[in-house]
């Protein structure tokens, strides 16, 4: 039931290969909770009991709000996947409620931190394909699945431009500059990669696609340099795009449309961060600030 379900993630709902590996691991995690407490692989008998206990089970082994949450979601379109073919009659989650935690706040990199940043890469940096990964990330912000899992023809050098395959193999364009479209000009004359593998743009000195993790250890590596901040993630460079390109008074609609946000809303997370901002230097600037509470 199991592969009928990721089956139909992949070629009816088109989720990339990233995102049904994380429903396929965490239908996995269930699955042994469920045999082990269970004594059966038959998922389709769960009941809510048993996603309680799993729930319970996941917060004694110190997972996170986030993740159970995650773990949860999974199980409720698996459900709905056995409901819709007909194998249940009710689904096992039904009216059990997500965790409720405070989101931790991303702080985006400041404008005169990714000024340090550039010139830390190109003073430190020999290695053309690192200085790519992080230039890409934080010039287009894309996520970092989608710089692994971009398709060679698909980057646009003359017409400064990448074709990007976002969440549910939804299409977007995104513009690049003139300097950037530079940097992967250069890149391509080093570019050597396996015949398995050469349909993707970027390659690593294998000739093997770019690994999440891998992209990951560079990003962090190079934010080290210049920040204490404790997010030091390719996730923190595309916040630091979008509050950037705010910030520069780009209209938010069009935002959204290079990110590849399905919602306004999910832009509009970056807009906050510009109010806290904001807050801030208030607080720090204005003349009465020290003699009132923080906004």
């Amino acid at each position: 039931m199991l592969n009928k379900f990721l089956e139909y993630l992949q070629f009816e709902k088109r989720y990339s290969p990233h995102t049904i590996t994380s429903y396929k691991k965490d239908l996995e995690d269930f699955s042994y909770f469920y045999l082990k407490t269970e004594s059966s692989e038959d998922l389709s008998k769960a009941d809510k009991k048993v996603i309680r206990n799993f729930i319970v089970a996941l917060s004694e082994n110190n997972i996170s709000k986030r993740s159970i949450n995650r773990k949860l979601s999974s199980l409720r379109s698996f459900y709905l996947f056995l409901l819709k073919i007909g194998e249940i009659k009710v689904s096992p989650t039904e009216s059990i409620s997500s965790l409720k935690f405070y989101a931790e706040k991303q702080i985006p990199m400041s404008k005169e931190e990714m000024e340090l940043l550039n010139d830390a890469i190109f003073d430190k940096a020999p290695d053309v394909l690192e200085k790519c990964i992080v230039e890409v990330l934080y010039q287009t912000g894309i996520r970092k699945a989608e710089l692994c899992g971009l398709i060679f023809e698909n980057v646009n050098l003359d017409g400064n431009e990448l074709k990007i395959i976002g969440k549910g193999n939804k299409e977007r364009y995104v513009p690049i500059s003139q300097d950037l479209t530079n940097l992967l000009q250069g890149y391509l004359g080093l570019r050597k990669p396996n015949d398995e593998y050469k349909s993707y743009f970027f390659v690593n000195k294998k000739g093997k696609k770019l690994t999440e993790k891998f992209v990951y250890v560079v990003v962090n590596k190079y934010l080290s340099l210049i920040t204490s901040k404790e997010k030091r993630s390719p996730h923190i460079l595309r916040h630091s795009f979008a509050t950037h390109v705010l910030d520069n008074g780009a209209e938010i609609s069009k935002v959204k449309k290079i990110l590849g946000h399905s919602s306004l809303a999910s832009t509009q997370v970056y807009t906050n961060a510009n109010i806290e901002q904001l807050k801030k230097v208030f607080n720090q600037a204005h003349p009465r600030a020290s003699k009132k509470e923080e906004l």
